[in-house]
């Protein structure tokens, strides 16, 4: 199998917002599942400020074995780290401008999105405030209609445009709408100089609507008519579409998608197409153990990854079928991924503990010191730098664990070497 990349492969960047079942004000609806976190611009100002007070100006981290009293592994130099600024989205007035009295409620930031001098803060109740990072100052809601609980946020690089994905009373919360509006516009407070997308499309639950910032491609789910359809991310032109209601998941990686049809007795049909023509590269079949639950199957370049409910992990050379097997006991089923195309490597979330992969089945790091805050593990809680040479996470500082209760209060922002694992602040 042969596909070609375009540009240089980054992280797999895929936001994929569902349809909810419950009303979209309901904690459990308005998480969007995030299957990886936004690839970064090169001169992301963390990255930058790290870079300048570790000293040196290197783009890659030493070996592990540097000296302690090397300047990368000093934690004094973080010392000039401060607050910049504070943004509150709510005020006094925000009950003139939402008719909806749940939006009228402080509830805590679930995304954050910088768009070069504008900053982009959504509540978890689906209220959602523009922010100018040179005055400071609040310039719009972003919710133009009264009734409108926006559900996630995407930055579109390839326009300089802020998509969002909301959810209006009008329909009961029913369907997904997306909007895209010009950072320049927002930035003069335009917001009706902005226009809907995929207005075509029927996204009422299950179906979704998903960007993948590595193709530059939009994949859209109609489960009205079991329809699949892929847009150009740079004009939002249609591409293709593909309606099979034997199609159980789609997923996307650099250059291609997985097709995974609905498994039968002991084996499940799979197919990978093009990503910008959707024209079939290979069709093959992947045996599966009988009466045990699918936890994952996942595509990355030319290896799939198949874990099945307390079998081992299997790692699959679709070129040439070569099987590596990792062992039940060693490997326990994640709640996400994150691939590191730059490294050959994959990152596992599991029970607030990062651990590193390569595709021969090895552990590279378990991060054993990296205990993340957020019980969920979801990708949201970490930033990786888009060298994928660092992460940033915020974890447990202290644990105090009573009658089954996590007493621990205090959290800090860690800072680790994505190959190495090694902390250095």
């Amino acid at each position: 199998m042969e596909h070609h990349h375009h540009h240089k492969p980054g992280l797999r960047v895929r936001l994929r917002i569902t349809a909810a079942r419950r009303r979209a004000w309901s904690s459990a609806g308005l998480q969007s599942a995030c299957r990886k976190p936004p690839r970064r611009d090169p001169s992301d100002s963390v990255h930058k400020v790290a870079r300048r007070e570790i000293g040196g100006g290197h783009r890659r981290p030493p070996r592990p074995a540097a000296t302690s009293s090397s300047a990368f592994s000093c934690p004094e130099k973080f010392h000039n780290f401060q607050l910049q600024e504070e943004y509150d989205t709510y005020d006094d007035d925000v009950h003139f401008l939402v008719q909806l009295p749940f939006l009228w409620s402080r509830t805590k930031i679930v995304e954050i999105v910088a768009a070069k001098d504008v900053i982009f803060a959504l509540a978890q109740s689906g209220l959602c405030g523009a922010f100018n990072r040179t005055t400071n100052k609040r310039i719009c809601y972003l919710n133009i209609s009264p009734d409108e609980v926006i559900r996630s946020l995407f930055y579109n690089k390839n326009n300089e445009s802020l998509i969002t994905v909301s959810v209006y009373e009008s329909d009961r919360f029913s369907s997904l709408k997306c909007r895209t509006t010009p950072i320049e516009y927002i930035r003069r407070g335009q917001l009706n100089d902005g226009f809907p997308l995929f207005e075509t499309e029927s996204l009422k639950y299950p179906g979704f609507v998903e960007f993948d910032d590595v193709n530059g491609k939009v994949l859209t789910f109609s489960a009205q008519d079991s329809t699949y359809k892929v847009f150009d991310l740079k004009n939002y032109n249609f591409l293709y579409s593909i309606c099979d209601k034997n199609i159980q998941e789609i997923k996307i990686s650099p250059g291609i998608m997985l097709v995974i049809y609905h498994k039968s007795a002991n084996h499940v049909p799979l197919t990978i197409l093009s990503i910008e023509d959707g024209t079939p590269l290979k069709t093959f079949t992947q045996l599966l153990h009988r009466n045990r639950k699918v936890d994952f199957i996942e595509q990355f370049n030319e290896k799939l990854l198949v874990k099945q409910d307390k079998e081992n992990l299997q790692i699959i050379d679709v070129r040439n079928s070569n099987l590596i097997e990792v062992n039940k006991t060693k490997f326990m089923t994640p709640s996400a991924f994150i691939f590191l195309y730059e490294n050959n490597l994959f990152l596992t979330f599991c029970n607030r503990t990062v651990a590193a992969w390569n595709f021969r089945g090895e552990l590279v790091t378990s991060f054993d010191d990296h205990e993340l805050w957020h019980s969920n593990c979801n990708t949201n809680n970490i930033y990786i730098t888009s060298d994928q040479d660092l992460i940033i996470s915020y974890c447990k500082v202290s644990r105090e664990v009573r009658n089954g209760v996590d007493q621990g209060t205090e959290g800090i922002y860690k800072f680790h070497y994505a190959v190495a694992g090694s902390f250095f602040f």
